[in-house]
């Protein structure tokens, strides 16, 4: 049985029909995201008044031993009754899944809740199918690949929810600095006309949010801490955190001492949004050097073969009626 379900799966037809199928439900889904694709702003301004109502009672009621305490408000109530019986908010601490969160765009104590859960329920799953796999489809395996293949699941799903969030983190970064020089243009306007900078950073996260949803955010929020923070330097810094990216980090830097030796803003944000074109412009020049090594082991499987096929091709059929019409 399990023979000829190895034999059923490695068939070549069956294969390339999967393939085929897949290329199609890609090509399906890459036309139709555009269509399909929810507005998100929505969604993330919601979260920004969250935060912001949550910063002024922060600021009012002086909760300082509130800040790392779980409320589960908004978890799935399955998760929420898993962690809370299991108490794998001890078990599995992490000290630094606030600011993983934070820089993957996820705030709130569900956004916790749920890592927690995952982390805990992936091994289990992952560990479950691949026994699945070792007692069907890889029966006649050794016991030495048997355990490999079982520790891997379980490794896999242990690890997959800090990858996850690492992915998401990177991918926002990147969203985010691609909109960041051409936002810190805006501000310069808007400071040099005589705004402030909070009036400044809410203007410009209205007219950036079309094109950066994420930027917009970062800017409402940075707009909420300097209004209840007790120090200005501290909402700059926070910007810079959540973000994660040293074109972030230079301009709030400049900004705290604009602020603090009394020196220009206008200046700053002129020189920190060349800087950020820069920064830009090169890591676009960083992936464009990075591609034709990347395109080297495509050209050689996929093309080379083919190409291969048609120079040589037809000289080989012309030996071969050759040697036929000599016999």
């Amino acid at each position: 049985m399990s023979t000829d379900i190895v034999k059923t799966l490695t068939d070549p037809l069956l294969i390339a029909g999967v393939l085929g199928a897949g290329a199609c439900f890609a090509t399906i889904v890459t036309v139709a995201a555009p269509s399909l694709a929810e507005d998100k702003l929505g969604s993330r301004l919601k979260e920004v008044a969250k935060k912001r109502e949550e910063l002024r009672k922060r600021s009012r009621a002086e909760l300082a031993k509130g800040i790392g305490s779980l409320q589960h408000k908004d978890a799935n109530s399955f998760a929420k009754s898993m962690v809370q019986k299991l108490n794998l908010q001890k078990a599995l601490a992490d000290d630094t899944l606030t600011e993983k969160l934070i820089r993957a765009g996820l705030r709130g104590h569900a956004a916790q809740t749920m890592f927690y859960f995952y982390r805990a329920a992936l091994p289990i799953v992952f560990g479950l199918a691949a026994l699945l796999y070792v007692m069907t489809l890889g029966a006649e395996q050794t016991l030495q690949i048997k355990l490999v293949a079982i520790v891997g699941g379980l490794a896999a799903g242990f690890y997959a929810p800090n990858l996850y969030l690492k992915n998401l983190a990177d991918t926002r970064r990147t969203k985010i600095m691609q909109s960041f020089p051409d936002s810190l243009d805006m501000m310069l306007i808007c400071v040099e006309s005589g705004m402030s900078i909070e009036m400044a950073l809410q203007r410009v996260g209205q007219e950036i949010a079309t094109a950066s949803v994420e930027l917009a955010e970062e800017f409402a929020l940075t707009t909420a801490e300097l209004s209840y923070l007790p120090e200005r330097r501290m909402a700059y810094e926070n910007l810079a955190r959540r973000t994660n990216h040293p074109g972030v980090k230079a301009v709030a830097m400049a900004l705290t001492q604009a602020e603090k030796y009394g020196t220009p803003v206008g200046q700053a944000l002129r020189v920190m949004a060349k800087e950020n074109r820069d920064l830009r412009l090169a890591e676009a020049e960083k992936k464009a050097a990075s591609l034709p090594p990347k395109l080297t082991v495509p050209m050689i499987v996929f093309f080379l073969p083919v190409l291969f096929a048609v120079i040589i091709g037809p000289a080989l059929i012309q030996v071969n009626e050759m040697m036929n019409g000599n016999h």
